[in-house]
């Protein structure tokens, strides 16, 4: 008998064998799997590393925010309590040197001058101040 024929019938006539031989494919694959199974642990495992444990608590200071408002004759006011242009430049510094530094919002009337609103930015710049920002009203 021949490799990959069939008994012959009775008729003398030889068949192809049509089915697939599976135990080298089978042989294959246990052989990787094999390799797997060794491999994989110790790609895991590679380095013991203890890492410290440690517990941090967030910081919610939040900083507080001041609001400086312009009217539309030029007049400064510090959260609603009137100061003069000489006493600002005092108040920004103390505040710029606070930790965390607060957040200054200008409130600029629309009728105002550009130059007073520039002269407040000008003045919260040199005094120290970083984060600087515009109120401004949504149109409806």
């Amino acid at each position: 008998m021949a490799f990959g024929m069939q008994e012959a019938t009775s008729d003398d006539d030889t068949e192809v064998m049509n089915e697939i031989n599976m135990t080298p494919l089978v042989d294959v694959m246990l052989v990787l799997l094999i390799i797997f199974i060794i491999t994989v642990p110790v790609m895991k495992h590679a380095i013991q590393v203890e890492l410290p444990s440690a517990t941090a608590q967030r910081q919610d200071i939040k900083p507080e925010t001041i609001q400086l408002s312009v009217d539309a004759q030029g007049a400064y006011f510090w959260n609603q309590n009137a100061v003069t242009q000489e006493a600002l430049g005092g108040m920004l510094e103390v505040e710029a040197h606070k930790e965390p530094q607060p957040e200054l919002h200008i409130r600029g009337d629309k009728a105002v001058r550009y130059e007073f609103v520039a002269q407040a930015m000008a003045t919260a710049k040199q005094a120290g101040l970083r984060k600087i920002g515009f109120i401004t009203e949504p149109k409806h």
